[in-house]
């Protein structure tokens, strides 16, 4: 079947890379083309299942409609907005929405086909109801790439409410792709997708054969051996394929894995006398030395080099198309190579089938990476067959045979978290009553799933389960009941669901909001012991330096999960972590800047304005590693870590002070003079309190009361702040307002048994990393 014959307009066909459709695009393109109901196609890797997604698209835009394409991966976002220019070419706007791009909505709203990560789909599905989001409403129709991560046990359940919610809110199309997986008639039930527009191609669709095996090797009693143990049984595998012009991808557990491996391999390929690099092309060469990566930069011309998030996108590119060239004969990759770029490999080998994740410990590697990874075997056009090797030790060996020769049935993991979903759809108004709880249930996988194996999930009690949950939101303040059986979240139930926290986390952050007096202590201890970071545990080697940086500190009953997340954060606050806590501190750094902000916004909300200026300082010192007298310069734009270092050791401490300094001061500072001149018009611009006392008086007798105001206004920038009042260390008065201009506050001056009142009026900006602004005055009392 040609092409040109069957797109919806000829002009269609400029979209594919070729002329003919192969066997299993055949099979699918009228339910694709002739058909607007939902399709389900499972098929093995490199089978061609991309050209069943733009044929989709085509489709949608024929009809004038807009596609959403939901990839599994950002890599893999950017790769398809690299490819899709040819959709560009015909007119027609593509536009990628993840969250490491700012989102621009007028160009969302009129594009034609978007595409995004289940995670930013999830985000603005959530709201839908905003002005920002509202293009989310206007898709006709879903493309779901790599469906089968509904069982990824961190992911999947992100998927299903997603899809679930986005075909109540707008009721696209939706054509769902998955590698091979046994199940595929469940997907096809919770999708209604018919059984015509169901597809499940067996391997002998697969355009390259798959050998595919299990290695085992001693194991001992060194882990570190144990790697180069692995390392060596890989190499033993991929040899053969090298020698005979074929090409070797090596998937590790880790990023700094992908490197050491690599120089390992090196010097062992070399020993073997193994034929490859590319040492005496010139063009090569020249190339190469663009690399940023020194290792990289050493390591290709010897036909060897690794791919991980951490190298800068240059260079992962130049890996890629390198390896696609085949001047690269032996890779190095973590397990995100396989969900996204397409790279195959002649022999594709997992070395490791465990991995060490910050948030969870040591685990095994998903089935689903499994079974992702070991479909990389294989080049089409170059290779009649692709051999995939699992690595592992005897006594796992039967597992991953099993896993090899049976697959993996897709299951639902929405129950884990479904206290989190429930409550989200609620605070997001999509549920609004028991009758649409049970109407939303029936509308996700685990609905589906539950019915197919109604003994594994419980299918007798799962509207019971359900409504029990419900109940508990109730009961925990994160929903309230009205009349006759609606229901609506509360405050707490829209902050959990808006920053996606555990409702255990939400609690604790409430609760925190309602003490009394807060401290930065009690701020970290609160981040460190979030549920989201249960699952961290402090390995034996991590503990002496947890203790070293917790020494003084009130870690008290924390468990060492607990106690290593609190030293990552005191220790990073300072720019000092241990070298023992660096591999795991960039991850939990992270969770712990979302979770700050969160707990921010639960002050805020809470009316604890001075509380979350704390947590907002503590979140900067974080971020930036500065002192808590310096935190401040980081609210100027253009000063980070460095420069806000490099002007506190000038006695430059805080905006007032880079104001005080003026251009010619921060120049001496060591600022160039393009740069001070910046930094000095932003510091200017963050807000600048004044406060005039008016009329206070200077005395008051004893036992006598005034009301007198207090004028407080700000010269700078408008900003969001609280305005607070003690007497004698004792709170009076506080307010929160927008301090744009000024505003005057009320005092009651009296005379009290002390010989001296001393007032204080604070003003703190919960947004703004900046110490609260302070004035006083002392009124005796006669």
């Amino acid at each position: 079947m040609e092409v040109a014959e069957a797109v919806p307009d000829p002009e269609f066909a400029e979209v594919f890379p070729f002329e003919e459709f192969n066997d299993m695009q055949r099979e699918v393109v009228d339910a694709l083309l002739e058909t607007d109901e939902n399709v389900v196609a499972s098929a093995p890797t490199a089978s061609g299942k991309t050209a069943l997604a733009e044929l989709a698209i085509c489709r949608t835009l024929e009809a004038g409609g807009t596609a959403l394409f939901v990839a599994p991966m950002r890599a893999l976002t950017n790769e398809k907005e690299s490819e899709w220019e040819r959709f560009e070419e015909l007119g027609y706007s593509v536009y990628v929405v993840t969250g490491e791009r700012d989102l621009n909505p007028r160009r969302a709203e009129r594009a034609d086909i978007l595409v995004m990560t289940p995670e930013k789909t999830d985000s603005a599905t959530r709201k839908h109801d905003s002005r920002r989001y509202a293009f989310i409403r206007e898709v006709d129709c879903c493309v779901i790439d790599e469906v089968h991560l509904l069982d990824s046990e961190k992911r999947g359940s992100v998927l299903e409410v997603t899809v679930s919610r986005l075909r109540r809110l707008s009721d696209p199309r939706v054509v769902a792709l998955s590698a091979t997986m046994p199940n595929v008639s469940d997907v096809a039930d919770w999708l209604d997708a018919p059984p015509e527009n169901t597809f499940q191609f067996g391997d002998d669709y697969r355009p390259v054969d798959l050998n595919s095996g299990v290695k085992t090797y001693t194991h001992g009693d060194n882990s570190f051996a144990d790697k180069y143990r692995r390392l060596y049984r890989a190499l033993d595998l991929a040899e053969p394929h090298i020698r005979d012009d074929g090409q070797a991808l090596v998937f590790v557990s880790s990023r700094q894995d992908t490197v050491q491996a690599a120089k390992k391999a090196r010097d062992e390929i070399g020993e073997r006398d193994v034929p490859m690099g590319a040492r005496g092309d010139y063009d090569f060469h020249n190339e190469a030395d663009d690399l940023q990566n020194d290792t990289l930069r050493k390591s290709v011309l010897d036909g060897v080099a690794f791919h991980h998030a951490g190298l800068s996108k240059g260079d992962k590119d130049r890996v890629e198309e390198w390896f696609k060239q085949g001047k690269v004969q032996l890779l190095f990759s973590t397990s995100t190579l396989a969900w996204g770029v397409n790279l195959p490999a002649r022999c594709v080998v997992l070395r490791d089938t465990k991995l060490h994740d910050p948030l969870e410990g040591e685990v095994d590697m998903s089935p689903l990476d499994i079974l992702q990874m070991l479909g990389r075997a294989g080049r089409p056009e170059y290779d009649d067959v692709g051999y995939g090797w699992v690595v592992c030790d005897h006594a796992e060996a039967d597992k991953y045979r099993r896993l090899l020769r049976e697959g993996k049935e897709i299951e639902s993991r929405l129950e884990a978290d479904l206290d989190a979903h429930l409550n989200a759809e609620i605070a997001m108004g999509t549920i609004r009553g028991l009758e649409d709880v049970m109407e939303w249930l029936e509308t996700t996988f685990y609905y589906v799933r539950a019915r197919t194996e109604p003994d594994e999930y419980g299918f007798e009690n799962l509207r019971d389960r359900v409504r029990d949950t419900l109940e508990r939101l109730v009961e925990r303040g994160f929903v309230e009941t009205g009349e006759g059986l609606d229901v609506s979240a509360t405050a707490l139930g829209r902050l959990a669901s808006k920053f996606y926290l555990r409702l255990d986390t939400a609690g604790e952050f409430r609760d925190l909001a309602e003490r009394d007096d807060i401290g930065t202590a009690e701020v970290l201890r609160t981040v460190a012991d979030a549920a989201e970071f249960d699952s961290v545990s402090a390995r034996q080697s991590e503990r002496e330096a947890v203790e070293s940086v917790l020494v003084g500190q009130n870690a008290g009953d924390l468990d060492p999960g607990a106690r290593k997340i609190l030293a990552i954060l005191r220790s990073t606050m300072t720019g000092t972590t241990p070298g023992e806590l660096r591999s795991d501190a960039w991850v939990i750094t992270q969770n712990a800047l979302r979770l700050l902000a969160a707990l921010r916004a639960f002050l805020e909300r809470f009316d604890r304005p001075r509380a979350a200026n704390l947590a907002r300082r503590v979140e900067a010192r974080i971020e930036h590693g500065v002192s808590s007298d310096a935190v401040g310069l980081t609210a100027i734009d253009g000063v980070g870590s460095g420069r806000a270092s490099k002007l506190a050791k000038e006695g430059i401490a805080t905006p007032a002070d880079v104001r005080e300094a003026g251009e010619d001061g921060l120049v001496d500072a060591g600022l160039s003079a393009g740069v001070a001149e910046a930094v000095l018009e932003s510091a200017s611009d963050l807000p600048r309190v004044e406060v005039e006392w008016g009329s206070f008086p200077d005395s008051v007798p004893q036992g006598e009361n005034d009301m007198r105001e207090v004028t407080v206004r700000n010269a700078g920038d408008g900003a969001q702040a609280g305005i607070r009042v003690t007497v004698n260390g004792v709170e009076m008065t506080e307010t929160t307002t927008y301090l744009d201009g000024e505003t005057t506050v009320p005092v009651g001056v009296f005379g009290g048994t002390a010989d001296e009142m001393e007032y204080v009026v604070e003003v703190a900006f919960p947004e703004l990393p900046v110490l609260p602004a302070t004035d006083s005055r002392t009124v005796r009392v006669r």
